[in-house]
């Protein structure tokens, strides 16, 4: 296992001080209840913060004109589990994953979940080891060349955008239409997002059921970037 390590190592230029730390990033749950060792779970939640910093920099650097809350829009569709999911299979990480075996019997490989958690703890590895710059040498290989390609299309699923976007708290978001209007051939529908535990989110309107959801998603990606951006005003002033 250690020579296969050496080879992604070797990849990507890298030289682990602490190469315990590179093993603990490949290695699943499933493996590390089996055989009494550590997991990549705390690795995974360093890696997460690291790949927002950076991929949040990135963005920054390369979108000059737009405003926080379309850069947190694009950030969140940029290192969600499909886009990560994406990153690790363009060097076969699962090839390099320590799995038990139930999860090695349930194609725990190509799963999109284990793959995006092992790439944001290898980065986390990474950058415990030797700090952000190295982990530089992985996303400007496999991740910026990525993003640069569709770095000036819009997306407009906002639908997913926000779902992506609250995954990490495990919510669940549901849309309601709280209202229609109008003529049968012009009617207008009215859609309430409601996040789990019956919080209600944003407000949007359409043309269609869709529209109106999609809408309503939008305004709720706008709703939480203002929210963020207040709580950081005011740590600034408190500080």
């Amino acid at each position: 296992m250690k020579n296969k390590l050496k080879e992604l190592e070797a990849y990507f230029g890298l030289n682990f001080n602490n190469f315990d730390l590179l093993i603990q990033a490949v290695t699943h749950s499933s493996y590390a209840n089996e055989n009494n060792t550590l997991s990549n779970q705390r690795l995974e939640f360093i890696g997460d913060a690291v790949i927002d910093l950076a991929v949040g920099r990135f963005l920054f650097e390369q979108l000059p004109n737009y405003d926080e809350g379309v850069l947190t829009k694009k950030r969140a569709q940029e290192v969600c589990e499909s886009s990560l999911y994406q990153f690790a299979q363009m060097f076969d990480l699962g090839n390099y994953l320590l799995l038990g075996k139930g999860e090695e019997k349930n194609q725990g490989r190509e799963k999109p979940a284990v793959l995006a958690d092992a790439f944001e703890a290898f980065l986390g590895a990474i950058f415990l080891d030797k700090g952000l710059d190295e982990v530089y040498k992985v996303l400007n290989k496999i991740v910026f060349p990525t993003i640069k390609k569709t770095i000036g299309q819009a997306n407009n699923d906002y639908k997913s955008i926000l779902q992506e976007l609250v995954q990490s708290d495990k919510r669940t978001l549901t849309y309601e239409i709280i209202s229609e209007s109008g003529p049968a051939h012009d009617r207008t529908f009215v859609a309430l997002v409601k996040m789990e535990g019956d919080i209600k989110m944003g407000i949007g309107e359409g043309k269609t059921k869709k529209e109106a959801e999609q809408d309503a998603a939008r305004n709720t990606l706008e709703i939480l970037a203002s929210s963020d951006a207040d709580i950081e005003e005011e740590n600034d002033e408190d500080q």
